[in-house]
């Protein structure tokens, strides 16, 4: 007798289930602070929210700055400077989506630096830019972000 193969309802919750809980983790992945110790770690160095303030307003001899398409503070959203496409915040504080995804992380990264530099990033200059990041919050008021020595 060839009868046709149906699931139950239960089983296929299970599947489900299981597929889901095998399934690779990608986005949440890491947190903001994370990535910044990753990068100092590569780099052999300690990061510098001072420094990363700097690299991040800085045109670096191009026509671009990080600051052009994320605003100076970058915690409220913007528009990329040639496409107009909105960017949320790039501050963790003020999106904490942000950095979450190392594989967006490092995509971003990758690309941003290459418009604004040329070439990518190193890893100190990108945990520099995150440790500069990671000290804006709702206290730190828009221009004394900006001032910061």
């Amino acid at each position: 007798m060839n009868t046709p193969h149906t699931t139950s309802p239960v089983r296929m919750a299970a599947l489900l289930a299981l597929a889901f809980a095998l399934a690779p983790a990608h986005a949440a992945d890491t947190t903001a602070a994370s990535q910044m110790q990753r990068w100092s770690d590569v780099s052999g160095k300690p990061v510098s929210a001072e420094r990363g303030r700097v690299f991040f307003n800085s045109r670096h001899g191009g026509e671009w700055s990080c600051a052009s398409c994320h605003g100076n503070p970058p915690t409220t959203p913007t528009r990329h400077a040639s496409t107009g496409k909105t960017i949320a915040p790039l501050a963790p504080a003020f999106n904490p989506e942000r950095f979450t995804d190392t594989a967006k992380v490092d995509k971003w990264f990758r690309r941003n630096c290459k418009d604004v530099l040329s070439r990518e990033c190193t890893p100190v200059e990108k945990a520099d830019v995150l440790a500069w990041l990671l000290q804006l919050d709702g206290k730190t008021s828009p221009q004394a972000a900006k001032d910061k020595p």
